[in-house]
């Protein structure tokens, strides 16, 4: 602890005023290998992400204030005037709708980086005004309590109840006082974070086994750290530190909330995927601050688990609904059931898929960090496939309709009955995905580029403007692309230094081959172990550099031991995984009907009229009748005739735009 407190005070006097408003300031980090771009410095001009963004700001951010101003659901900023005893009232709703309001704040003020809308800020003003009011003079803010204190019932008190999900929402809060304080310059809401984390440093100034077990869904790690970032107050990186820590103490813990053992011991994804993400996010993040090489030895052994042995295709991650973990074990008193779960190695359902949207988001905020540790590409690869994938597909392609669960395959009826719509909803109960994926689309251009001393990281391709200082000089360059939908970039600098300096551009992993020019010359370069190829040169204004992948479309078959999917292919395209939907099907046949031969060939084709312009896949498949299964589970195998179909493979993240249908992933191989 003496090595990390003298960490932390030589940090105090090294730490430079925030000037970015970047979604994680590691620009004064000292194990950062490389630095966010601030969400304000890109700007979407066109393309995919441009799309997206435009529905996301006129679309879901104002369809989603609309819905937590009222009651028509559930109350959200109503509980804040009632808590500040401007209106009558009980608490109706989720312990954790709090944060949830947080996270629509926050992504809010990332839509306010770039519009500088002043409606959009006087609404958010509005918002921190009655938090603020509702928030108690020691600092302590979640709504359930303080309403019951207010309506007289002095027996409800804080922490007293690990699944109430109060360090869950102050550290929501508190993360979007950072983003609100570099975004506007504000001070109002970066107080009440403050005036919170004074609380949360009193609390657990002396932290009991008790106090320890209130670490569910941990987003005041992650919290603490950027708070620190944000002031420069070390003892927010102390307490940070304290958090993870205090898991050691905890008595009964359990896989669930992945606390039987200590973090510094695991070395695979376990429990609750959602909370687990949070915890790997937060524990990323004491590594940037401390070097602490404990925790990166964890998170390093966990990527490999997760990504070699329980990750989808898509990117989703926490296959099950329910089950028990150590899975099998023979330390019986020590197995715990587990919600919304990784499960065992190679355990991936398709039709029971769990794969809840915010545990994507998780694996988004955890990959991250892992990239500004380290500036490996494979992060940013992962990210890319989730965000694609995994994280599009938990609302709807008009922005208001959303997912809490992602299947890669529904059959009608089910086979059995599973929690959370297999149709797009404007509310759920657990109401913490939507505003979650908001915040998330919105921020997207936080995660396009990063910087280091003489280098700019291109890590998304999408059509933008990028406006920055490199080298303490004006750079702007201009990135055209129809990506992902073609395989081809320009970069077109406008401003730079007269210095030499870097344009690194990742290679996807989804690609064997690139080419590069410059002003129309071809460029040899080699791939480097980062996963980036990097171009050095003295730039000039008006240079042009063209990078172009190879982008067909691929089968893609599971490891053996994924047993729902041997002898099954997906369909996968640059970093888009595609699905077969039965509203592309003639209506007498089922998609588990359907096989694909494994020479099969694709055409992209353009559906303007259907699916809001994305690109689809035509080709053929075989069609095999089953016949009729009503009264057998098993029977003698049938020789059934085959033919073939015409029909498209649709983005996954699209399905469910178009009405109630069948879909999967995973399609068998045609004999």
């Amino acid at each position: 602890m003496s090595r990390l407190f003298g960490l932390l005070l030589l940090a105090l006097f090294v730490r430079v005023a925030v000037g970015s408003d970047a979604i994680t300031d590691t620009d004064s980090s000292p194990h950062a290998v490389t630095h966010a771009i601030g969400l304000s410095e890109v700007q979407w001009t066109g393309g995919f992400w441009a799309d997206r963004f435009a529905v996301c700001r006129d679309r879901s951010v104002p369809a989603m204030w609309e819905l937590m101003k009222g009651d028509k659901y559930k109350p959200y900023y109503q509980h804040f005037l009632i808590a500040a005893g401007k209106m009558d009232g009980k608490y109706h709703g989720a312990k954790w709708n709090d944060g949830d309001f947080y996270k629509w704040i926050e992504a809010a003020c990332s839509v306010l980086a770039v519009t500088e809308d002043p409606k959009l800020s006087h609404t958010i003003d509005s918002c921190i005004k009655v938090i603020g009011q509702a928030q108690r003079d020691d600092g302590y803010i979640h709504t359930p309590v303080l309403i019951a204190n207010r309506n007289g019932d002095t027996t409800v008190k804080p922490l007293q109840d690990r699944h109430n999900f109060e360090m869950y929402n102050m550290g929501h809060l508190i993360t979007a006082a950072c983003i609100h304080h570099r975004v506007t310059g504000k001070e109002d809401f970066l107080d009440i974070a403050k005036k919170t984390a004074a609380f949360l440093l009193q609390t657990f100034a002396n932290p009991t086994p008790e106090l320890a077990r209130n670490s569910v869904c941990p987003s005041h790690y992650m919290a603490m750290v950027e708070l620190y970032r944000t002031t420069g107050n070390p003892q927010y990186l102390k307490l940070a530190s304290k958090f993870i820590e205090m898991r050691n103490i905890m008595r009964d813990g359990g896989d669930d909330n992945q606390d039987r053992i200590p973090f510094v011991e695991q070395r695979e994804a376990i429990g609750h995927a959602v909370r687990a993400n949070y915890l790997f996010a937060g524990a990323a993040d004491l590594y940037l601050e401390t070097g602490d090489g404990r925790y990166m030895n964890s998170l390093d052994a966990i990527w490999e688990n997760v990504t070699r042995k329980k990750l989808y295709i898509t990117g989703g991650c926490g296959a099950l609904y329910d089950g028990a973990s150590p899975d099998g074990s023979n330390q019986q008193s020590v197995i715990t059931r587990v919600h919304q779960s990784y499960g065992r190695n190679y355990q991936l359902p398709n039709v029971t898929a769990h794969n809840e949207t915010c545990a994507a988001i998780g694996s988004v905020l955890w990959n991250w960090r892992m990239f500004l540790a380290t500036g490996q590409a494979k992060f940013i690869d992962l990210m890319e496939l989730t965000l694609y994938n995994s994280v599009l597909s938990g609302v709807s392609l008009e922005g208001t309709d959303y997912f809490y669960v992602n299947p890669l395959r529904n059959e009608k009826p089910l086979p059995t009955d599973l929690r959370w719509s297999r149709a797009r909803v404007p509310f759920v109960t657990s109401y913490c995905c939507p505003p979650n994926v908001v915040r998330t689309v919105a921020q997207v251009n936080g995660y396009a580029y990063a910087k280091r001393n003489d280098t700019i990281s291109v890590n998304l391709y999408g059509g933008n403007k990028l406006s920055t200082n490199l080298l303490g000089e004006p750079l702007s360059i201009v990135q055209t692309t129809q990506y992902p939908w073609e395989g081809s970039a320009t970069f077109t600098v406008e401003k730079c230094t007269n210095r030499p300096f870097s344009i690194e551009l990742r290679v996807p992993s989804w690609t064997d081959t690139f080419r590069l020019q410059i002003n129309d010359v071809p460029v040899d370069a080699e791939k480097l172990p980062s996963g980036f190829v990097s171009i050095s040169r003295t730039w000039e204004e008006g240079d042009v550099l063209q990078i172009e992948f190879d982008m067909p479309a691929k089968l893609i078959e599971s490891h053996p031991l994924v047993e729902e999917t041997r002898n099954h292919v997906a369909v996968k395209r640059g970093p888009i995984v595609y699905c077969l939907e039965s509203n592309d099907l003639p209506k007498s046949v089922r998609v588990r009907e359907v096989a694909l031969p494994s020479d099969a060939v694709f055409s992209a084709v353009n559906r303007a009229a259907d699916l809001n312009g994305l690109t689809c896949l035509q080709t053929q498949v075989t069609y095999r009748p089953e016949g009729d299964w009503a009264s057998s589970l098993y029977r003698q195998l049938q020789n059934r005739q085959t033919r073939k179909i015409e029909t498209q493979f649709i983005p996954y993240f699209a399905w469910a735009n178009r009405g109630d249908s069948e879909m999967s992933v995973w399609i068998p191989l045609a004999e």
